[in-house]
């Protein structure tokens, strides 16, 4: 098994929370940390189903997913990309 292999999250099938809804969860994760840096194209569909073992439908409904909650924006025939952020979007105390 590969470092990769083994720091990489694994979905649960036998979960009730959907795998689109775990998927969305890990690479939303992925954006937190840095990983997926802003304005940078998240993985396609196709590797993010290869990559997590699930239907290329599964990996659309999270990418979806992602759209709805702001995170990725998607450009027509070029791929998913990163949103770019602000650097602090929290409202200071006192604002």
């Amino acid at each position: 098994m590969s470092d990769t292999e083994a720091s990489k999250p694994s979905l649960d099938p036998m979960s009730a929370r959907p795998l689109y809804m775990q998927l969305a969860d890990v690479i939303a994760g992925k954006i937190a940390s840095g990983e997926l840096a802003p304005d940078r194209p998240i993985p396609s569909e196709n590797h993010l189903a290869d990559e997590y073992g699930v239907a290329r439908l599964t990996a659309r409904r999270a990418a979806q997913e992602l759209r709805e909650r702001g995170l990725i924006i998607t450009v027509r025939g070029k791929g998913s990309f990163v949103v770019e952020r602000p650097a602090d979007d929290t409202p200071k105390a006192g604002e």
